[in-house]
């Protein structure tokens, strides 16, 4: 999808479509009202035929307007103009690509800009919008020996303002819009990707051509390599598993290397069959996106190193299978994690918290500003919040503000779930420095407090997206979820940092 960024006005662009807005009671947006005097109020007409009123979401396309430049308007309803905030305009913005997507439209002109919302900027109606648009026209039929239907005909969205003295800020926040949309769907083409296909080696090939692509640092470990760092915790998981794990290292540096980076660790399971522990049958193909934190992580960066954030960011992915087999770990195995803390493993099926223990504790090395993990780690999590929120915990109030901040910023929310030591209980073991379950109750924040005595060291945050990262059922597929979340806690970090400076 191309975008771009014009000043103009509705009546006078030659377009094959504008899109513009009507309010309930059937109340015309500014550039609304410039289409209805160009053409002799035709669009007031239409309008008190009864066919759209302006209810949020409804949509009307029409055709051959007497005296307009434009072969098609596309009037999108915005519902009552006093409620009119951020959750209206992406509504408004999805039923208007929806509907131009059912069209021959191949470019449209936006004239949305001009609505006010009441919680939101001109930045964030851009940014959201270009996000929304690409999230539209998506597909993976990479897989397919033959596409199903037609390509999309829609390309080229432009969007147009009033005021000239807006130019520069409009084009910054598309530039984010589009960077955050690509990372989004390199995130999703990941999780797509066929198991057999989206390998450990796989994950650690892209992460090389990445590197390449981008001007990133990356280094990838292996076995004998983990062997020497001791990571016990990490290639217990893998002993079950013909695929070599690896451990991928991704350093984007916008700034000198002597300040400190931010650090995302991404659980990178490219397929969880639960081990000896093993999972049902049923909706067992969806744990090929066991590997959404890791795909989130390379999608975030590839944002970052687009946006050329003036920041350092590395990015640290375990990435192994967890599968039965003769030499596969056991419930009752105890095993010895990078950081000395010994762990005895009841379930082979939480095996996201003991591949990330060791790379938080690999984290130590950068001397991080602060660590974010992110991992589909519990089932009680989808139980707690849905499909709605991304579960966060963190050692630092601050940091898990920040990253709340980011997610309403964004629109991929999160809710923050305590992290007391009174939780702390529910791992202990008889036989080991502690269990890696803590039984039924409280799930996610026993999975959390595991993963908070390998953080110790630094400012965490752990994002539990077990709920968040793929759509089950007819639509099953990635979502890119949580990529919007840690590029906007990211710029958000650079844009104080630059101000700091």
């Amino acid at each position: 999808m191309d975008f771009a960024i014009k000043v103009g006005s509705a009546d006078k662009q030659r377009s094959a479509c504008i899109v513009v807005g009507v309010f309930e009671s059937r109340k015309l947006t500014n550039a609304a009202k410039h289409i209805d005097v160009a053409t002799d109020g035709y669009v007031s007409n239409v309008l008190r035929t009864g066919d759209m009123n302006g209810k949020l979401g409804t949509t009307l396309l029409l055709h051959n307007i007497p005296t307009s430049l434009s072969k098609r308007i596309l009037l999108v309803g915005l519902g009552q103009e006093k409620e009119c905030n951020g959750k209206a305009f992406r509504t408004a913005i999805l039923s208007a690509m929806n509907a131009l997507l059912r069209t021959a439209v191949s470019e449209v002109g936006l004239f949305l800009l001009d609505v006010s919302l009441k919680d939101r900027d001109l930045s964030w109606k851009i940014s959201q919008t270009a996000m929304l648009a690409s999230e539209c026209v998506y597909r993976f039929d990479a897989l397919k020996s033959k596409s199903e239907g037609e390509p999309p005909s829609l390309n080229k969205v432009t969007f147009y303002l009033g005021d000239r003295a807006y130019l520069k800020i409009a084009e910054i926040a598309l530039a984010q819009g589009k960077a955050i949309a690509q990372g989004m769907k390199v995130a999703k083409d990941l999780g797509n990707l066929a198991p057999n296909i989206c390998t450990p080696s796989y994950l650690a090939k892209c992460a090389v051509d990445m590197g390449k692509s981008h001007k990133l640092k990356v280094s990838v470990l292996g076995q004998k390599e983990m062997e020497k760092l001791k990571m016990g915790a990490l290639l217990a998981v893998a002993k079950g598993s013909h695929q070599p794990a690896k451990l991928i290292a991704l350093e984007y540096r916008g700034l000198a290397k002597t300040e400190k980076p931010i650090v995302l660790v991404g659980k990178g399971i490219t397929f969880d069959t639960g081990g000896i522990s093993l999972k049902p049958a049923a909706e067992m193909d969806e744990m090929k996106y066991d590997m959404s934190g890791a795909a989130s992580v390379l999608g975030t960066l590839a944002a970052v190193a687009e946006m050329q954030l003036p920041l350092n960011v590395v990015g640290i992915i375990p990435t192994t299978e967890n599968m039965p087999g003769g030499n596969a770990t056991k419930p009752g195995d105890v095993v010895t994690s990078m950081s000395g803390q010994t762990i005895e493993i009841l379930n082979t099926d939480a095996e996201g918290r003991l591949i990330l223990c060791d790379a938080l504790t690999y984290a130590e090395r950068y001397n991080p500003e602060a660590v974010i993990d992110i991992a589909t780690l519990t089932g009680a999590c989808v139980i707690a919040l849905g499909h709605v929120a991304s579960g966060l915990m963190s050692n630092n109030d601050q940091l898990a503000d920040e990253l709340l901040q980011a997610a309403e910023l964004s629109v991929d929310r999160a809710w923050r779930l305590p992290l007391w030591d009174d939780y702390q209980d529910l791992l202990r073991s008889n036989f080991a420095d502690m269990a890696n379950i803590g039984g039924r109750s409280a799930g996610t924040i026993s999975a959390a407090c595991f993963l908070a005595r390998f953080a110790e060291k630094y400012q965490w945050a752990h994002l539990d997206i077990a709920g968040t990262a793929w759509k089950s059922g007819k639509e099953k597929g990635s979502t890119g979820r949580p990529v919007p979340l840690l590029t906007q806690f990211l710029i958000s970090r650079a844009m104080r940092k630059v101000a700091h400076n």
